[in-house]
């Protein structure tokens, strides 16, 4: 029996890259349709760098009610759950630590531009962000307002949840195996390729196969790898990233520089890898705990592993 062919194709997406795999099909443009609807769909919800989008919007409310397309509204909701599950780690009110860190404009012009921190180490109003629980969704009327003069970031999740929509989609309506990555957030859908689809674990998802990491392969669900060295950049003549520490707004002070986790959607995976951050030494004992295959790397490179997670030397070994 042969092996099915596969199509893809390699696009810039949300200031990153996205890759579009599927199998069953003579090409790929069909399911490229389908992620190009979706994914224009969620910028114009909760883009932080459009001054059209939803997101943009409710921000500049003051705090009165805004009613959101039902796509804000899952956005958020998906948000709000990963800040229930973890505790408030992974917090959508980090908006405005984000903005005072300089990371107010797309990622590419915070790096070619001077960002707006203090000249002497990190900005003065950095402070406790509001906190999830200032962030008020009335499902049934698509009712949305901010208290405590939250500012919204749904950048922990929102891409992970389209790399969701968009590989079920895909499935779904052309009855295909379909891997969307969107920046390194994979999710999959149908029926995979024997063996899996391989994935290339790296603490940046578009360096080359020799950078070190591992080679995975993934059947369902999601695989995400969080990271405080790819979105990285100096703020008042600091090294900063774009994983805020919700108690403090400032930049996590993490002792792993890259975790990655696999589970049962892209969105609980992104959400797990990105509270391990957050959470430092205690993260491989919480993951252990929820079950999730995980792999840690520390700032000095030494790589720990939760239960379920394939061996170093286990090629293509499938989660």
């Amino acid at each position: 029996m042969s092996t099915p062919a596969i199509a893809g194709d390699t696009f810039g997406v949300f200031g990153t890259t996205a890759t579009l795999l599927v199998t069953g099909l003579r090409d790929v443009r069909e399911a490229r349709a389908i992620a190009d609807a979706k994914l224009a769909e969620v910028d114009l919800a909760c883009s932080r760098f459009r001054p059209d989008s939803e997101l943009t919007r409710l921000n500049a409310a003051g705090g009165k009610p805004a009613v959101v397309s039902q796509a804000f509204a899952d956005l958020l909701g998906a948000a709000l759950r990963a800040a229930q599950l973890t505790d408030g780690s992974v917090d959508p009110t980090c908006g405005a630590a984000l903005v005072a860190l300089g990371y107010d404009r797309d990622f590419s012009d915070v790096l070619t531009s001077s960002p707006r921190a203090g000249p002497a180490g990190l900005p003065a109003a950095l402070r406790p962000v509001p906190g999830w629980h200032s962030v008020h969704l009335d499902e049934q009327s698509r009712s949305v307002w901010l208290d405590n003069g939250a500012q919204l970031d749904l950048g922990a999740t929102a891409k992970a949840w389209a790399a969701d929509e968009c590989a079920g989609q895909i499935a779904g309506r052309l009855r295909c195996g379909v891997l969307v990555s969107l920046g390194g957030d994979v999710a999959v859908a149908g029926e995979a390729p024997a063996g899996g689809w391989p994935v290339r674990v790296t603490d940046d998802h578009a360096a080359p196969d020799p950078a070190p990491g591992q080679t995975v392969a993934i059947s369902s669900g999601g695989l995400a790898t969080s990271s405080t060295t790819v979105r990285a950049w100096s703020a008042g003549g600091r090294p900063v990233h774009h994983i805020v520490d919700p108690a403090t707004g400032a930049p996590a002070a993490s002792c792993w520089r890259t975790v990655s986790v696999a589970a049962g959607t892209c969105t609980d995976a992104n959400t797990a890898s990105t509270a391990a951050i957050i959470r430092g030494p205690a993260a491989p004992h919480w993951l252990s705990g929820l079950g999730l295959p995980a792999r840690l790397v520390g700032q000095d490179g030494a790589v720990v592993t939760t239960p379920g997670w394939p061996a170093e030397g286990d090629r293509a070994a499938e989660l």
